[in-house]
């Protein structure tokens, strides 16, 4: 019962010697398939970078509980997993509140305890004011972490016990890149700015190597940042002028300039006060007047020629007001311009009699003039040119020599010259201003590059493709060895001839040909004992199986008879 299954199915391999080779065809395609993708590594992507000892552990733990592989960069810089889980991860990570990070900020002030002490508050706000600095630190590209460290004294009522604050940061930037001091001075300002009453100079800022990034904003150099900008426009911005206008000229790659300018950057204020000339006589105006007169009677007895005249009262003294010389002031201020006193003695009547009768008579007078006064305040900005020098180097020509060999030629003077002044136009020369302006013409140095033979087995292309390739060979010869190994010999031995069997009743023996092989009819005569044994064979089982389950024989024949 067991033989005959077997026997078929190796019959049917005989029969069909396509479907060994499809089905070991089909096992080395299987492998290869295997050991290709066994070979290829999955995609990682990085996760995070440059974490804390504490956040690493952390994430390290989430991620075994989420069942997602991880590994190390070279270094332990970065921990990777699959590019394709990366964002996944991330917002799960966030979720937990992860990676925390190595500052802290406003959130210290969430879970004050009720009876905390002052000092444990300032202490906790100090903390948060400094992790919310850093934080706004680390938004810049170049920097990698940043550490904020405040000094905020206390607060006192004496003027003289009052300490103002001061500030110190500590940046670690990324690998390969460096931070300009205008960065460093928007870092400056950013601490000055979110701490009250801390001036910038009291910010220090330092990097990883322990130079001192805050330097250039203590005042110690002549120029900042916006300056020698200002000044690098301005000199390229004469150097594209002149190139634009010689390159039609003489050609794009024959002319070089280099134009260096002398800013000046100082804020000048000046106030001018002036004092126009004297007006002329009689225009001048009167701003106050003051008069006094006072007499003072002698002890002598009086006297003089009896009459009518002396009995009459005394006359009013006359004080003539002096006008004012040629070039009187004008209009303008209040000044005192001049003062004048004029006395007069009467020799009739009035302090005349006093005089002659021993007494004494005073008569002052002040004179208030306008005068005309100009006031001129003159602020000059800064970055105004003080001085310009310019340099331009033009090649030679380029002329046809003998045979057609192009030859280098120089300039002549009078193009030189015509050169001179359009380079003088377009920078705007001034004499005043010390301006200068130098023309060279000369020949340019080729450009010579040197190139490094590389051998061919040290290129990187080279060695990536030996790398592809050795892949691919090893997995051929491992092909090659599970087919010579294993498929061949497996295919050999179920393909393999049947032994010779005994020869059917009349003694058949074929007969070999000339050449020694059987020849036509004895394949045929074997063709013809196999299939005599077969039929043994099956008459054989049938019998058996009669005898042992005749209702079984019933069936198939009856089932025989209603499909005929």
């Amino acid at each position: 019962m067991s033989a005959a299954p077997s026997g078929s199915l190796l019959d049917q391999l005989r029969a069909n010697p396509r479907l060994p080779l499809a089905i070991g065809v089909s096992m080395l395609v299987a492998a290869v398939a295997a050991l290709w993708l066994w070979n290829r590594t999955p995609d990682y992507g990085v996760l995070y970078s440059n974490l804390s000892d504490r956040d690493g552990g952390a994430i390290i733990a989430s991620l075994q509980q989420m069942n997602i592989p991880y590994k190390f960069a070279e270094g332990g810089g970065a921990l990777m997993v699959a590019a394709n889980k990366v964002p996944e991860a991330r917002l799960r990570l966030a979720s937990q509140g992860l990676p925390k990070g190595g500052s802290a900020g406003f959130e210290l002030m969430d879970n004050q305890k009720f009876g905390t002490s002052q000092f444990v508050e300032q202490v906790n706000y100090q903390r948060a004011l400094e992790g919310e600095l850093a934080r706004s630190i680390n938004s810049i590209s170049a920097v990698d972490s940043a550490r904020v460290h405040l000094a905020l004294p206390k607060p006192s009522l004496f003027v003289r016990e009052q300490k103002s604050p001061s500030a110190s940061v500590v940046l670690t930037l990324h690998r390969g890149r460096s931070i300009d001091e205008g960065q460093v001075s928007a870092i400056v300002h950013l601490i000055s700015s979110s701490v009250p009453e801390l001036s910038a100079k009291a910010v220090t800022v330092v990097d990883q190597a322990g130079n001192l990034l805050s330097a250039a904003n203590s005042g110690t150099r002549g120029l900042d940042v916006s300056q020698l900008k200002y000044t690098n426009e301005i000199e390229q911005g004469f150097i594209r002028r002149i190139e634009a206008i010689l390159q039609p000229i003489v050609g794009p790659t024959n002319v070089r300039a280099q134009v260096t300018a002398d800013i000046d950057f100082s804020v000048v204020e000046a106030t001018d006060e002036k004092y126009r000339p004297n007006q002329e006589p009689g225009t001048a105006a009167i701003r106050s007047q003051q008069s006094s007169e006072s007499a003072q009677p002698g002890n002598s007895t009086p006297g003089g020629v009896p009459g009518a005249l002396t009995n009459q009262p005394q006359s009013n003294p006359v004080a003539p007001i002096s006008t004012a010389a040629p070039g009187a002031p004008k209009l303008g201020a209040p000044v005192v311009d001049q003062l004048k006193i004029s006395t007069e003695l009467s020799g009739v009547g009035g302090l005349g009699g006093l005089a002659r009768s021993g007494g004494s008579g005073r008569k002052d007078g002040t004179t208030n003039y306008e005068l005309d006064r100009s006031i001129r305040h003159t602020q000059q900005g800064a970055g105004g040119i003080k001085r310009l020098s310019v340099a331009v180097v033009v090649n030679y020509r380029v002329a046809a020599g003998v045979k057609g060999k192009p030859i280098a030629q120089a300039l002549s003077a009078t193009e030189l010259e015509q050169i001179q002044n359009l380079v003088k136009e377009a920078m705007g020369f001034s004499r005043e201003r010390g301006d200068s302006v130098n023309v060279v013409n000369s020949a340019f140095a080729s450009d010579v590059v040197e190139t490094v033979d590389v051998p061919a087995w040290r290129q990187a292309g080279n060695i990536e493709m030996a790398k592809t390739a050795g892949q691919y060979l090893l997995l051929g010869l491992l092909a090659l060895f599970v087919w010579f190994s294993v498929l061949r010999p497996l295919l050999r031995k179920h393909l393999q001839p049947a032994p010779a069997v005994a020869p059917l009743p009349g003694n058949f023996v074929p007969q070999p040909d000339l050449a020694g092989a059987p020849g036509v009819a004895g394949v045929q005569a074997q063709a013809a004992q196999r299939e005599g044994q077969r039929h043994q064979e099956n008459m054989q089982y049938a019998q058996t199986a009669s005898a042992n389950d005749p209702r079984m024989v019933a069936m198939v024949i009856q089932n025989w008879m209603e499909k005929t």
